[in-house]
């Protein structure tokens, strides 16, 4: 710590000279016409002697992430948001402006317009005709600017992350293009992008704990939103037949390698559609922006090759559990369920539905042994509160989850949209509410009359777009893929 107090107090010595010799050490704008990305894709394969010929000028801008003075010449790398290039310095072509070079540090941010060459050892470089101090920085990089490895320094200074670990910026321009081709599909396929409140009276549409706030003007409480689905399917009553939304979560849960209490999800509704026809829209999506993205359907997670061409596998929640626990008794019986599940040691609370228990013993048996894609269908219709009934069993309904790498992807079902059915299943979940269940759905009254107008077949989906992108990039923790995820708060100085 006494080692970088030095170094920020030369810093601080340097930004006074420069003041004093009338350079704003924070300048103003600087206009360049190329970029590092630029001149490698426009000259990287150009020869010394064809460059010598063409007499090619170049402007950029950039920060300096090395420098190598030797006397009266100088080289440095300049890092800009599309790459790095060298920059060479001499005090035959500067003249006096040379001298400002001793106020430069690695971090700070300089302009430059020079000829372009290759040097003895053929890197492209500009040869600087003149150069322009923008910004000069307090602070040096990590580690003497050769990396930051520290897990927590990264996710908690991300611009840090940014600036030193060039492969973090790939796995963030990858995010964005996953989240464009998405886009790019629903819409056309009919899709209106729609935005419901993140603010919300009664939180609804899944099984989450809500953070909860205070809005002083009306003096009443609000939730930040657990899912979008009940506004969604609103706009399907009120003849928005194919919508989606794009955007965040936020759940009061534990925080781990694939949870972040902030998230972006993907949820989009077809009317007159049911979950057969999503696993086949599902499997064209989510191939069909691989493919466009990284331009192959194969590509490793965890040092395995995750292989998404379609038709994807698809079983049954109770077939899968009998595959994977051959000594398991008769499930379908509850006391015998609960245990199983204690055998395999599972912790059974005592008012845990027969749907419930069934569902723990599929994350503990199932789950880990689901690493190609997988549509797991038919779940117990007492976890699933807004989903519709299979016609032949009442006690399953037609759901399914899409997992990929041992991880649940997406959640999707035919929607429900008898008035009667949903508002007995609201019932019970508000008796388990006052039971203590914090995570158990809310009574929507609203959400019940917007039914009782009438709602076509509708299905629906719910794609997690953080873990998506974790497995295409492969990347272990959803932290990799949020740029500033959720932290305890940060203690000392």
């Amino acid at each position: 710590m006494e080692e970088i107090n030095d170094l920020i107090q030369q810093r601080l010595k340097k930004l006074d000279e420069l003041r004093s010799s009338g350079i704003d050490p924070f300048g103003g704008p600087f206009k360049f016409k190329d970029t590092a990305g630029s001149i490698m894709k426009g000259y990287g394969e150009t020869s010394h002697d064809e460059l010598e010929k063409r007499d090619v000028i170049c402007t950029v801008a950039g920060r300096i992430i090395s420098f190598r003075g030797f006397g009266k010449a100088t080289f440095c790398h300049i890092q800009d948001g599309t790459g790095r290039v060298q920059v060479y310095l001499r005090k035959e072509i500067l003249g006096e402006q040379y001298n400002l070079i001793k106020k430069l540090d690695v971090g700070d941010f300089i302009g430059a317009e020079g000829r372009l060459f290759r040097t003895k050892t053929g890197e492209l470089t500009i040869e600087a005709g003149k150069f322009t101090f923008l910004t000069k920085t307090i602070r040096p990089l990590p580690e003497k600017w050769h990396g930051l490895k520290d897990i927590e320094t990264r996710y908690r200074q991300r611009y840090l992350d940014l600036i030193v670990n060039p492969g973090v910026k790939d796995v963030f321009i990858k995010r964005a293009k996953i989240i464009k081709s998405i886009r790019g599909f629903l819409d056309s396929n009919g899709f209106l992008e729609v935005e419901t409140p993140m603010m919300q009276a009664i939180p609804g549409g899944a099984n989450a704990r809500p953070f909860v706030t205070h809005h002083n003007a009306l003096n009443m409480n609000l939730y930040l939103r657990i899912a979008p689905e009940l506004y969604l399917k609103r706009l399907i009553v009120g003849g928005m037949d194919r919508v989606y939304e794009l955007n965040r979560n936020f759940r009061n849960e534990g925080i781990s390698t694939r949870h972040n209490p902030e998230f972006t999800m993907l949820e989009f509704y077809m009317a007159y559609a049911d979950y057969n026809d999503l696993m086949h829209f599902t499997e064209e999506m989510i191939a069909t922006v691989v493919n466009e993205v990284f331009g192959t359907l194969k590509f490793e997670f965890d040092g395995k090759e995750l292989d998404i061409t379609p038709p994807w596998q698809r079983i049954t929640h109770m077939d899968v559990i009998k595959k994977y626990s051959m000594d398991s008794p008769e499930l379908g019986n509850h006391e015998k369920a609960r245990e199983y599940a204690k055998k395999i040691g599972l912790q059974i609370k005592d008012d845990f539905s027969h749907g419930k228990v069934i569902d723990e013993i599929f994350k503990e048996v199932v789950e880990p042994n689901l690493f190609q894609p997988t549509f797991i269908i038919d779940y117990p219709t007492d976890i699933s509160p807004l989903a519709k009934r299979c016609p032949k069993n009442p006690d399953l309904v037609e759901r399914f989850e899409l997992f990929m790498a041992c991880r649940e992807i997406a959640n999707a079902f035919s929607e429900l949209n008898d008035p009667v059915d949903q508002k007995e299943r609201f019932e019970k979940q508000v008796a388990e509410l006052q039971a203590g269940h914090i995570e158990a759905h809310r009574m929507d009254e609203d959400f019940i009359r917007a039914l009782e107008y009438g709602m076509p077949p509708t299905a629906g989906e719910g794609i997690g777009i953080d873990r998506l992108v974790m497995l295409l990039t492969n990347s272990p923790s959803i932290r990799d893929v949020i740029l500033f995820p959720q932290l305890k708060e940060e203690t000392g100085s």
